[in-house]
């Protein structure tokens, strides 16, 4: 099969844990990372509203993640001069580094006539991220039930919940390795019992559409949002301004600094108002969860 002269892929972005569901649940959102790739000479991206944005071709994530696959199967990357366009903020909480992962696996399947199922993408997917709830949601969109072991990973994907997500978005960054070093090293039995409870009631309010116990479930996690707090200096207020106006619940999104609260949706532009009033530094945003993950779009010979 002869390479496309040009092709479209778009990933949502994604929020991650909602909570008690740490490190295996994940949610995408509707903001997104796409790349417009045209045949080239030697390969080069470039970030087109994000022109200060500039890693290196050896430190593109994008870039990185194809190249691997394709060592791996023992193939050549084809060049292509690639056109980025991304809205997902990085090291903000909302996916960024699992959108390029996939975005890099569509990237080799399709330059290295690859074939690759959805589960074959997640497990590269995992095995590079190194935890499946950013990268699965990016991947198969809606909401995705996860767990990795040290050779596969097991997905259920389920419909997006029709709630509104009211984003807090911080402006500075927090890298997930830096998040990660609040954590504890051991949980006693008997918590991690309760926190896995808690997971579990999540999930089948959220099936349900019952926002109340889901927002109940978001904000009594004991795996992970305990500790960082403390790295999110405003999530107390933004968490008591959202149950004042009609939230459900308030959660870190993955690791954070982005804070979102679980909203029906007659109410979520009133509340991403006020937060926006009083977090003027800040930018507060409506997503909305999608249910549509990775999609890639071959340009039409002329």
């Amino acid at each position: 099969m002869s390479k496309p002269l040009a092709f479209q892929i778009k990933v949502p972005g994604s929020t991650a844990n909602l909570g008690p569901g740490f490190d295996s649940i994940g949610l995408a959102v509707g903001r997104y990372l796409r790349l417009e790739a045209v045949k080239a000479d030697s390969w080069s991206f470039h970030y087109v509203n994000q022109p200060a944005f500039r890693p290196a071709l050896e430190n593109n994530l994008i870039y990185v993640t194809a190249r691997k696959i394709a060592d791996e199967h023992g193939k050549t990357l084809p060049a292509y001069s690639v056109d980025v366009f991304n809205d997902i903020p990085l090291s903000r909480g909302l996916g960024s580094s699992g959108s390029a992962i996939i975005a890099g696996i569509e990237l080799a399947n399709v330059l290295l006539d690859l074939n690759l199922s959805l589960e074959d993408k997640s497990w590269m997917a995992c095995r590079t991220e190194g935890h499946p709830d950013n990268v699965t949601a990016s991947l198969y969109g809606g909401l995705v039930i996860s767990t990795q072991s040290k050779t596969r990973v097991t997905s259920v994907r389920l419909p997006a919940p029709k709630f509104d997500l009211v984003t807090t978005i911080p402006n500075f960054e927090l890298k997930t390795s830096e998040a990660r070093k609040a954590l504890p090293t051991t949980m006693p039995f008997k918590q991690a019992i309760e926190a896995s409870s808690i997971g579990n009631v999540l999930v089948a309010a959220l099936l349900s559409e019952d926002g109340v116990s889901a927002g109940k479930m978001m904000e009594s996690d004991k795996f992970h949002q305990p500790y960082r707090a403390k790295l999110i200096p405003d999530m107390d207020e933004i968490t008591h301004i959202a149950r004042e106006n009609g939230a459900f619940g308030t959660f870190l999104s993955g690791a954070g600094p982005t804070v979102m609260s679980l909203v029906s949706k007659d109410k979520s532009a009133n509340l991403c108002s006020l937060l926006q009033k009083r977090f003027k530094d800040y930018e507060c945003i409506v997503l909305e969860p999608v249910n549509v993950g990775v999609q890639t779009r071959i340009a039409s010979a002329k």
